[in-house]
């Protein structure tokens, strides 16, 4: 009898443990304390101080523009497409999701889907927000329909 309630015991334990782990978030941080968490995959929250494009990467700086800035988040150009009107996240409240990595000596996190960048709130109203279309430049803008309450998403301009 004690080894059939030890075994169950023990399979219940080991199914909630890999439940537990499949449905864990990654942890959230704020901008200030990502230097302490290089190599983790971590939700690095903060206000888009600054957003710098440049020919192959993009830059979007937490908390304080460059070189003050706490926390970076980088685009590179092969990515850049998929995520829209980028200038338009100045300001804004920000979920960064990814592995925090050491980058002259300054933690950073390189973006390369949407699904990692998320607009914490939205946008204010549907006709203040950057229209974005798949496969056109960011920043132009296009006719678009007002979003769905509680969407956010880049590819699309529905935030």
């Amino acid at each position: 009898m004690n080894a059939r309630l030890l075994l169950t015991a023990s399979l219940t334990g080991l199914v909630s443990l890999a439940m537990a782990d499949a449905t864990n978030a990654p942890v959230k941080i704020g901008a200030q304390e990502a230097e302490h968490h290089y190599d983790a995959v971590m939700t690095v929250t903060g206000i888009v101080a600054q957003v710098s494009l440049r020919p192959t990467i993009v830059f979007i700086n937490l908390d304080q523009p460059y070189p003050d800035s706490p926390f970076a988040a980088v685009i590179h150009a092969s990515a850049t497409n998929q995520f829209g009107a980028l200038r338009a996240l100045k300001g804004r409240s920000v979920e960064l999701t990814g592995k925090i990595i050491k980058y002259h000596d300054r933690p950073e996190m390189v973006l390369e889907k949407p699904s990692q960048l998320y607009v914490v709130g939205g946008w204010n109203t549907p006709t203040n927000r950057p229209a974005i279309t798949p496969g056109k430049p960011a920043g132009q803008a296009v006719p678009t329909p007002a979003p769905a309450k509680g969407t956010n998403d880049l590819t699309t301009g529905v935030m």
